[in-house]
């Protein structure tokens, strides 16, 4: 749950800079009276540190053999379930990377199929082959979706901010593209009522079909990752709409939809697992309530909720001010597109008398049902009963966790929370994902069409487990428990783990950027601030001389790439870390060149 934040910026003086190692490239840099300045900048050549570990592995030569870099990536660099087979491919490549150079090695032939310090430290360079955590699915995928936190957007079809973007299928597709796997949709009656259109409600917002929505989800759900894609939906449709939707959904997804049989419902005692829904779509809202109350979709924005909310037909994110321990609630919708409460307290998802009332087809497809229960917070958040999910805002969340947290924390061991964000972030802001995270909360919901440090620290939690949208829950979060003080995730406790890190050079910025993209008459000086994010006790912030930004004499220094790391994915040694841009995209040549070590 811990990850490290680092972000960069410039100042002027120097593009490619390091921590006391060299690195050579030309770069032109206009002046005044049209004038060329040339600067040249040092030589990329390795560092002290792996010209020592070079040499202990190479026996004191300066050559390493095929079985000496087995030995090295294995007790240097931690590498797992490493053979001398796979250290012959690295061979291979250092080899033909050295092609590349136009290098050539002198002496004894033999010596042809070893490589020189030069060459291992050329190879560190590329993440694509040296990354700093592990790039492929190594969690088990077999534990209730309820032991995992999923990758989730917010109002997945805004294009922008919150009141007056448009809405559009193309953010959906974004999303699927990079790995998330819980995408929201508002379903709306359009105008005259006779159709179903996603929108955000009560704004100046642009509507989008569902059928283009539901669409673009078949077809990009699986690119990034083959594991469930879960559309959670805020309901405002009459019974008749309901039914069409139903009809529209088990039509465009056909087999790829899952959900529990009828007979499956009342036995059901925990969620399916992430690798037994691969490649499958599930529904999760709140089940329609009677018809009277379902059909009550009138002009009513003058009616506060009794708690001094608003509250809302089928999804429950609110405006920030539910009464934690409201004991009285009714159910009127909300004119103003907000996320709302809900109110359902029907005793078993697959009541018959309820499933006579409504359509039973749409209630069939819902998997994860949404449901709140009346009474204290303590009362809300009962683990025995039916399985559901419950949403909270941001605010509410963090009110909760001042009294509750390890009600907080068992509830989600079962069940699932979901976390928006409070309804004041009209510019598609977003919440330290963190202090939902800290709690267990598995949908942490985010504007993914949002920028700033909170997105970027969603989208590095996600690289984690090859990025496949689903990370499995450290055991603190999941361990049974006894007294309601057994564990406080803000308590600070004894360090058990330190992490040194080391960053020796930055490269590639004279590759993505214009000569002039941070100063029109100098090269730039870079500076790194490198964070620990996540319980209270471990946040800690460091900064190096050399995040990437570029410092500016008297203004605000100029950022230059970002990244993420989940502690727990990090591997050992000298890695090569890819840096991204603001919106989280991964430059093409920027990388730094770190060494990770536990102690």
């Amino acid at each position: 749950m811990h990850y490290i934040s680092a972000s960069f910026r410039g100042t002027h003086g120097g593009e490619e800079r390091d921590m006391g190692n060299k690195m050579v490239t030309y770069n032109k840099y206009k002046s005044f009276l049209f004038f060329i300045k040339k600067y040249k900048l040092t030589e990329l050549v390795p560092p002290e540190d792996l010209k020592e570990v070079f040499s202990k592995f190479a026996g004191g030569g300066s050559h390493m053999s095929v079985e000496q870099l087995y030995q090295f990536l294995v007790e240097h660099q931690g590498e797992e379930n490493f053979t001398l087979s796979d250290s012959e491919k690295i061979v291979d490549k250092v080899l033909q990377l050295r092609r590349t150079h136009q290098e050539t090695v002198h002496g004894d032939q033999n010596r042809e199929t070893e490589i020189t310090l030069d060459d291992i430290f050329r190879f560190f360079l590329l993440d694509e082959f040296n990354s700093p955590s592990k790039t492929e699915v190594h969690h088990d995928m077999n534990a209730p979706l309820s032991h995992y936190f999923i990758y989730t957007g917010h109002n997945s079809y805004l294009t922008g901010n919150q009141l007056s973007s448009d809405c559009s299928e193309e953010p959906i597709i974004k999303a699927l593209q990079r790995g998330v796997r819980v995408i929201e949709l508002d379903l709306w009656p359009t105008t005259n009522k006779d159709d179903i259109k996603v929108d955000h409600g009560w704004t100046l917002t642009n509507p989008v079909s569902p059928i283009k929505c539901l669409e673009s989800i078949k077809k990009y759900g699986f690119v990034a990752s083959q594991y469930p894609v879960i559309i959670t939906i805020e309901d405002h449709l009459t019974e008749e709409l309901r039914a069409k939707f139903a009809e529209m959904a088990t039509q465009i997804f056909g087999e790829i939809l899952y959900y529990p049989q009828p007979e499956e419902c009342l036995s059901l005692t925990e969620f399916p697992s992430p690798e037994s829904l691969k490649n499958r779509v599930i529904i999760s809202t709140k089940p329609p309530k009677e018809r009277f109350e379902s059909n009550r979709i009138k002009d009513n924005r003058n009616y506060p909720a009794l708690d001094g909310s608003s509250t809302e037909s089928s999804e429950d994110e609110s405006s920030g001010k539910e009464s934690l321990d409201s004991t009285i609630e009714v159910e009127i919708k909300s004119t103003n597109g907000r996320d709302r409460d809900e109110g359902d307290t029907s005793s078993c998802e697959c009541d018959r008398r309820l499933s006579q009332e409504c359509s039973p087809d749409y209630r069939t497809i819902i998997t994860i049902h949404n449901k709140k229960l009346k009474g204290s917070l303590k009362d809300k958040l009962k683990t025995d009963g039916e399985l559901r999910r419950l949403s909270w805002s941001e605010t509410t969340l963090e009110k909760a966790s001042e009294s509750h947290g390890t009600d907080i924390i068992r509830f989600t061991q079962k069940n699932i929370l979901r976390v928006y964000p409070r309804a004041t972030r009209v510019k598609s802001t977003n919440f330290k994902p963190h202090l939902g995270w800290m709690y267990g909360a598995q949908m942490v919901a985010f504007n993914m069409q949002g920028l700033g440090k909170s997105l970027w620290l969603m989208q590095g939690m996600f690289r984690a487990n090859g990025g496949c949208g689903y990370v499995k829950k450290p055991e603190i979060l999941m361990q049974k428990l006894q007294c309601d003080n057994e564990f406080d995730p803000k308590m600070i406790m004894p360090v058990k783990k330190t992490l040194k890190l080391k960053i020796y050079m930055g490269h590639g910025w004279s590759l993505d950027f214009s000569p002039t993209h941070f100063d029109m008459f100098s090269p730039p000086d870079f500076y790194t601030k490198v964070s620990i994010v996540g319980m209270p006790a471990d946040v800690a912030k460091k900064k190096t001389k050399i995040q990437v930004k570029d410092k500016d004499q008297g203004g605000k220094d100029d950022f230059a790439g970002q990244t993420c790391l989940p502690v727990s994915e990090l591997k050992l040694g000298f890695r090569s870390v890819p840096l991204y841009n603001e919106k989280g995209e991964q430059f093409k040549s920027v990388k730094l060149l770190m060494r990770f070590q536990f102690e």
